[in-house]
């Protein structure tokens, strides 16, 4: 079962992907193009072009899980500033991201927090 956590990282891929990529594709988009480690735990999201089809990538300790959704009418809103290769979402963002809010609007709102540094 795939459950969005708030103790996982996710990361979403700036460059548009070609949603025919399946497990192996992707795994090769986060090793390749990301520097990053696709069993590492984190879940990786990717976008089409038109923002129109979403698919996170995740390795949850057996295998990969792949979530996928293609909206019927609209696109998914995402940060306008550009980076690179990758912007790490919050949990919250990529919540929103998938029920198509903008959370560029947005603020958060000032709540407490440990410093790791710190505790």
């Amino acid at each position: 079962m795939f459950g969005f956590s708030s103790k996982l990282r996710y990361f979403l891929c700036c460059r548009p992907v070609d949603m025919r990529n399946g497990f192996d594709g992707l795994a090769g988009i986060v090793r390749n193009y990301l520097a990053k480690d696709p069993i590492s735990g984190d879940v990786f999201v990717f976008l089409n072009k038109l923002r129109t089809h979403i698919k996170l990538l995740y390795w949850d300790g057996d295998g990969f899980v792949l979530y996928y959704k293609r909206l019927e009418k609209g696109r998914y809103k995402t940060h306008r500033a550009v980076c690179d290769l990758s912007h790490e979402l919050k949990r919250e963002e990529l919540m929103m991201l998938l029920e198509g809010l903008s959370f560029d609007k947005m603020k958060k709102s000032k709540r407490f927090k440990i410093d790791q540094k710190t505790a």
